[in-house]
């Protein structure tokens, strides 16, 4: 199967996946049970919907097939396919009447986190959702210091747009600082929906 992205290039899949599995087995897993940042973002969206806490899904990518071959009656084999367009963010959902919309990202580098994770399609989708009122955040994961920060899109903007002038990095005492460390748990595993009620508090203690 031949995968495309919006600009025409081919998408290797088996090059992709191989990729992908050999970065999982080099990351930091969580309490060893072998599972990468995202996996366990989206087990405690689960458990956070199990409970009615909040409705948080990962969004799917956009696919166009355009050839499928029939071998059988009962099966269908894709051969060819474009991604209609790049994505924006990793999840999107609502809680407690919020919009929410953010990405997830991990890094092995342990003094900061690196613009280049971050695209520009990306940002200008966090500045669209934020001017209707969303709330807009990234994740950060430091596999190599077990950490966990999150960081407003307001101020991800801000040093993102530093770039120019010589920034290529957040730094990690600029996330102590200005972001809010998540302290990991069991379940669910990643409660960052305590970080966005402690923004959501800081945003109403500033009106």
């Amino acid at each position: 199967m031949v995968f495309h992205y919006p600009n025409g290039t081919p998408f290797n899949n088996n090059e992709a996946s191989k990729k992908k599995k050999q970065e999982k087995k080099k990351t930091v897993d969580f309490a060893k049970r072998g599972m990468d940042f995202e996996d366990e973002i989206n087990q405690s969206n689960s458990y956070y919907l199990t409970r009615g806490a909040a409705v948080i899904h990962k969004k799917p990518t956009p696919v166009q097939i355009v050839k499928v071959d029939y071998p059988r009656r009962s099966a269908a084999v894709i051969k060819e396919a474009y991604f209609r367009q790049a994505s924006t963010t990793d999840y999107n959902g609502v809680y407690k009447g919020h919009y929410l919309d953010f990405e997830a990202k991990e890094t092995k580098n342990k003094t900061s986190f690196p613009f280049k994770n971050f695209h520009e399609h990306q940002i200008v989708h966090m500045k669209q959702c934020m001017a209707q009122q969303g709330i807009c955040f990234v994740l950060l994961w430091f596999s190599s210091l077990n950490r966990c920060f999150f960081l407003s899109g307001e101020r991800l903007i801000h040093y993102w747009s530093e770039q120019p002038s010589g920034k290529k990095s957040l730094h990690l005492n600029t996330l102590e600082t200005e972001g809010i460390e998540i302290t990991l748990g069991l379940a669910p595993r990643v409660p960052y929906l305590k970080a966005v009620d402690q923004y959501i508090q800081s945003i109403q203690n500033n009106e």
